[in-house]
């Protein structure tokens, strides 16, 4: 699809970007977990407070999919990239587009020289994993992915120890 254009994403692509967000929340079957707003993501990819960067694929002038990605930091490598989701719409799918966006992902990495470029997919997602392995990617089955909810962390705040 040639006339599928790859850019970097900018504010004025926010909605488009999390529509897509709830889109996959409805594929992943958890389409009541999204919480963030358009003016979160506002503030947490342009503000003062700025996290996460992101790419945006554009068909027929219309966004039909993100990779979205921040830094983090590892321990034991240092300066890594987290490659947070690559979003395509429903009906574009298998036709390229990930892979633009993927690859957009992975000349970052390059270009910031960070020593690891990490990911999670699902076990289910079949046609993901099989993406990613052609990519000869590490897919790692030793980790267990771990994490507290917002509820967990205000039950936590009110946690004191003696």
């Amino acid at each position: 699809m040639s006339e599928i254009k790859i850019r970097k994403g900018e504010q004025k692509d926010i909605s488009a970007a999390l529509q897509l967000v709830k889109e996959l929340a409805r594929y992943e079957k958890a389409p009541d977990e999204v919480a963030v707003t358009e003016e979160e993501m506002m503030r947490w990819g342009f503000g003062p407070e700025k996290v996460f960067d992101f790419f945006v694929a554009v068909y027929k002038e219309k966004i039909c999919g993100i990779s979205l990605y921040y830094v983090k930091y590892s321990t034991w490598k240092g300066r890594c990239l987290f490659l947070e989701d690559i979003i395509v719409t429903e009906s574009l799918r298998r036709k390229g587009i990930g892979k633009l966006l993927f690859e957009e992902v992975l000349k970052v990495a390059r270009n910031q020289k960070v020593r690891r470029l990490e990911w999670q997919v699902l076990e289910w997602n079949t046609p993901a994993i099989e993406f990613y392995k052609k990519y000869k990617s590490h897919l790692d089955a030793e980790w267990i992915n771990c994490k507290l909810t917002d509820e967990d962390l205000v039950r936590f705040s009110n946690f004191t120890t003696a």
